[in-house]
């Protein structure tokens, strides 16, 4: 087993969250923005994609330099290990993007990465033709960020959030990533009752009842490193059967959604039937104001909406202030709600116990949290 540098890319403000699920795994690491780095063997390549929900994608570094000139880009480029990698058939397109570095020009420096990966690979293999580039896929992305050039391989190949069952989407949904932060950031727990009241597509139930019962995000899809020989079909056999091992299939779990919109309703039940899910999620058409419960000590996490379009702001702070008045009886359970609305407090009539500050996309959120004033009972002990 060869040792690699590997890289678990994060959205802005879930880099400490990425962290522990790595951390989780059995693989130290360290946290940075935008990204989560550690060292470990190609195994942990079929782990990581597998089993992080909140990452984006997982990238090997192959190397990092300092790179202002054109030379040496192409040098630095060019004294890597590609052969540890590539294949001579590999297909390798180049991307890049450039920060506060003196070369500005993205379009360049990805050409210059990929004759320098050319000509490593023609000396390594000891060939002067043409590369056909017509074997597995190896996307290189060339990243500078203040004239330091990082190179990387994808080994996720489609981004992390696409989990494989979104039959459908509606409108703007939540990424799957994010809505796995949202639910590990509650105080949930698989025995709780937990409550989606603006379930949309219902990616936040869904990826609720994947962390209930310990079923791996990447279960139900493929990855572009399953193709590449020197990682090899028996580790991910290996990985794959870790995740069928570790699943909890026989957990209990009392998920609610709903949303205001019927259609929605139905465009959830059919994604959380194509995951294999259905059975475990209750789905219902309801509005916000209508929510009741006697159930005691659950959680209710959501992605209301913002009111960001015109002629919407007015209805959505109502929903806000009806939806505090819907929660305001409800002193033992946790309530947890992403809104760019910087008024929401004020609407829904009680300031929050914390708020976090989350990127949803492009648009700045926070997550504002609600905990239970009433502590439940503690459990008591099997021997009493």
């Amino acid at each position: 087993m060869k040792k690699l540098s590997l890289i678990a890319t994060s959205a802005m403000g879930l880099e400490a969250i990425v962290g522990k699920e790595v951390r989780d795994l059995g693989y130290e690491c360290k946290v940075e923005n935008g990204k989560v780095s550690f060292e470990a063997d190609e195994l942990a390549v079929c782990r990581t994609n597998l089993w992080l929900r909140t990452a984006d994608r997982i990238k090997i570094k192959v190397g990092e330099f300092k790179a202002k000139t054109f030379d040496e880009l192409f040098e630095g480029t060019k004294a890597l290990n590609w052969g540890q990698f590539l294949p001579l058939n590999a297909e390798f397109p180049v991307i890049g993007k450039s920060v506060k570095s003196t070369l500005a020009s993205v379009p360049d420096c990805q050409a210059i990465v990929k004759k320098a990966v050319v000509e490593k690979l023609k000396s390594h293999y000891k060939t002067t033709g043409w590369l056909t580039e017509d074997g597995p896929l190896y996307r290189i992305e060339v990243a500078l960020l203040k004239d330091v050039a990082t190179i990387t391989i994808d080994a996720s190949g489609a981004g992390l959030h696409k989990r494989g069952f979104r039959v459908d989407q509606g409108g703007a949904p939540i990424k799957e990533t994010l809505a796995a932060a949202l639910v590990l950031l509650t105080n949930w727990t698989p025995d709780k009752p937990l409550v989606d009241p603006f379930c949309g597509s219902g990616t936040i139930p869904i990826e609720a009842a994947l962390i209930g019962q310990n079923i791996a995000p990447g279960f139900n899809r493929e990855f572009v490193s399953e193709d590449w020989h020197w990682i090899g079909e028996d580790k991910w056999d290996l990985a794959r059967q870790e995740v069928e091992d570790k699943a909890n299939y026989d957990q209990p779990l009392d998920i609610q959604a709903s949303d205001i919109d019927h259609r929605m309703v139905r465009i959830a039940e059919a994604n959380a039937d194509e995951a294999g899910l259905r059975e475990l999620i209750n789905f219902k058409q309801m509005q916000v104001k209508d929510f009741t419960t006697t159930k005691e000590f659950g959680v209710i996490v959501g992605n209301p909406p913002y009111g960001e379009r015109l002629g919407e702001k007015k209805a959505v702070e109502q929903m806000y202030r009806e939806m505090g008045q819907a929660f305001a009886p409800l002193d033992t359970w946790s309530i947890y709600m992403l809104t760019s609305h910087e008024g929401f407090e004020d609407f829904y009539g009680k300031p929050a116990t914390k708020k976090r500050k989350l990127f949803n996309g492009f648009i700045k959120t926070d997550f504002y949290q609600y905990w239970s004033s009433v502590r439940p009972p503690r459990k008591k002990a099997d021997s009493e």
